[in-house]
């Protein structure tokens, strides 16, 4: 057999690569082989995928023979139209508990938690080390391991990073200092499926859920708003509906870094048939043009203001302190659907018609012996921000009363 006739199809750019029909990466990195007499692709599975480490797919021009049952130059080759080869589907793989828990230790050494520990204390640190299992890596001397736990508690990955210890800024000189656990395991065979940075923490359904970038964001934020469970996707692209499955019905606030408020309000329109979305537009408004130079996020804006002043006891949670009513006002993304009638439309309408039709009083108002409101307009747009962002969600209820609470007061 004169296999020789087949070989993999030269590279005249993308359009001479495919989609592998084992690993199905959307970028095209399948070589075909093809007829060197008629210059036909012999088949679409026959070839090779180029992600060799990674996939390892390689169906051959004998392979395809043997299989099939054919022989080489009989009437029959050109017309014969095997089945499709099935991919094969890997299952997916995970780092060993041996691993995960040698890592959590070090702690005198890691760049990131000193970090944290100038920024909180060591108190505050250590539950934010116990809580997102901040682990550590001598990768490089310093370097802090972000493990990405499931839901199921199994550990898909890890990103080692290094950071100064000084200003919890990344290492990028003279090089990016990014890599992760799985490939410096040397696991050929390993099968990566990543999922959200903080994802173990959803197994609380009683808050909603922020997302950030970073995961250094994440564990920041978590400390001035602890009222949301906050997590990471790890990039700007990489808010998706992979990653954003096990989200499924819940209330989401977004929260992307400077320049991304376009890109994430399109995707949580895209995504809006999975949870309900609101996106923060803080950074957007507030930052400076040094600021977007920098690439400022929301944790550069928040360490900007003493996380002490963010902890309000929960039955004088009225009015936000100053620092947190920005990031109350949020745009919420809106799809078409039926108006449910738990949903708060009405009142909220009525809510907001009353208000702007009044004069406001100056001088602080009083719901009840523990609550005082300083700043009436504040007030309002920031509880008429949130109940909209979180409409009919139970949870925001104590919002919506505390409006017809004011509404009655200061009724003339």
């Amino acid at each position: 057999m004169n296999t020789k006739r087949y070989t993999l199809e030269p590279y005249k750019g993308m359009k001479t690569r495919y989609r592998c029909p084992c690993c199905q990466q959307r970028d095209k990195t399948f070589s075909l082989y093809i007829d060197t007499v008629t210059g036909e692709h012999l088949h679409p599975n026959v070839g090779r995928c180029n992600r060799e480490s990674k996939c390892g797919y390689h169906y051959t021009p004998k392979q395809y023979f043997k299989d099939n049952n054919i022989s080489f130059d009989t009437p029959q080759l050109k017309a014969y139209k095997p089945p499709p080869i099935k991919p094969l589907h890997k299952p997916v793989s995970f780092i060993p508990v041996k691993v995960f828990k040698a890592s959590l230790k070090g702690y005198e050494s890691n760049h990131f938690v000193k970090f944290l520990i100038n920024l909180f204390g060591v108190e505050i640190t250590e539950q934010l080390v116990s809580r997102y299992f901040i682990a550590t890596s001598k990768y490089w001397q310093g370097a802090t391991v972000f493990w990405q736990i499931d839901t199921q508690g199994k550990v898909r990955t890890g990103k080692i990073m290094l950071y100064s210890p000084n200003t919890g800024k990344r290492i990028k000189m003279p090089y990016n200092h990014i890599s992760w656990v799985h490939s410096a395991l040397k696991q050929p065979e390993f099968e990566l499926k990543q999922c959200l940075f903080g994802e173990h923490l959803l197994i609380d359904k009683s808050k909603p859920v922020a997302i950030v970038e970073s995961e250094k964001t994440a564990i920041i934020a978590s400390v001035y708003l602890p009222q949301f469970i906050w997590v990471a996707v790890g990039s700007l692209t990489n808010l998706n509906a992979e990653r954003c499955s096990v989200l499924k019905g819940r209330n989401v606030i977004l929260f992307p870094d400077l320049n991304g408020f376009d890109k994430w309000s399109s995707r949580a329109k895209a995504l809006s048939n999975l949870a309900r979305f609101a996106v923060s537009d803080l950074l957007e408004r507030k930052a400076t043009d040094a600021e977007r130079k920098q690439g400022f996020d929301l944790a550069d804006y928040l360490i900007n203001f003493n996380h002490k002043d963010f902890a309000i006891p929960e039955a004088k949670a009225i009015e936000p302190p100053p620092a947190v009513q920005p990031l109350l006002e949020v745009k919420p993304i809106l799809y078409p659907e039926k108006v449910k009638s738990e949903y708060w439309d009405k009142e909220i309408s009525e809510l907001e018609n009353y208000f702007a039709g009044l004069t406001l009083p100056t001088q602080p108002q009083s719901l009840n012996k523990y609550s005082k409101i300083n700043d009436c307009k504040k007030f309002i747009e920031s509880h008429l921000a949130r109940v909209k962002a979180y409409n009919g969600n139970q949870n925001f209820l104590p919002y919506l009363n505390r409006l017809f609470e004011l509404k009655t007061i200061i009724t003339p």
